[in-house]
């Protein structure tokens, strides 16, 4: 292992941008690079984790896969702000309905990030419940309506089971849908002062039982992606 890896990322500190953008797919992470970025190049393929550092535009932007679940997410986002000095991760991803108020392809920036994972109690935190960033969630959505790109805040669940089949409870802490790596990357940027935001695109209703197509699954990325790039311009 050389100089600045860590046990889970191959790259070296300056290999991986201030700014790093986490799909939980290592392919959507390979997709975004090839179809997005210039002058990338693969940073990490440790575990098959998938990394590449290119620029969009003129901004320097890491793209890693996180893996799916807290404990994933956990790990990358934490040796991401803590070993190499990353400022901002922004987690994109897809998510389930909790309410016939949200529709397929709907994007959702979170606010708010509810759960009864015991991933915050390993660091000291003990809450159930944990903000993203308010600096970077304004630039998303000042970045969003520029774009003329709707967007739903709203809280989510994060759950260490895919899904909650009783999801009841979370109702009550108006959390308009499901996902499963938010927490952790919220916790770890509190914890270690750096700033985490997520955007979600609804790819199930745990209400109306309806889904995406695999195919569909992946065209509805693509607007997420384009605001959320967009949006690091800015930082």
């Amino acid at each position: 292992m050389g100089d600045n890896m860590t046990v889970h990322i191959g790259a070296l500190k300056e290999d991986i941008s201030k700014i790093v953008i986490m799909p939980g797919d290592p392919n959507r992470a390979k997709f975004i690079a090839e179809n997005f970025l210039t002058d990338y190049k693969l940073i990490n393929n440790t575990r098959g984790m998938l990394g590449y550092t290119g620029y969009y535009k003129d901004k320097k932007v890491t793209v890693m896969a996180s893996g799916m679940g807290n404990p994933s997410m956990g790990i990358y986002s934490y040796e991401l702000f803590n070993d190499y000095d990353v400022d901002y991760i922004i987690r994109i991803g897809t998510c389930g309905a909790y309410t016939t108020d949200l529709k397929l392809f709907d994007l959702i920036l979170v606010n708010k990030s509810y759960s009864n994972t015991t991933y915050g109690v390993n660091l000291g935190y003990n809450e159930n419940n944990i903000n993203s960033s308010e600096h970077l969630n304004k630039i998303i959505e000042e970045t969003a309506n520029k774009n003329g790109i709707d967007i739903v805040n709203g809280n989510i669940h994060c759950t260490d089971t895919f899904y909650t089949k009783d999801y009841s409870e979370y109702l009550n802490y108006n959390c308009i849908g499901v996902e499963m790596e938010s927490f952790a990357l919220f916790t770890n940027a509190k914890v270690l002062n750096k700033n985490a935001s997520c955007i979600l695109t609804v790819s199930d209703s745990l209400v109306t039982n309806e889904k995406l197509t695999s195919e569909q699954r992946e065209k509805s990325t693509i607007k997420m992606i384009d605001l959320v790039l967009n949006s690091v311009l800015n930082l």
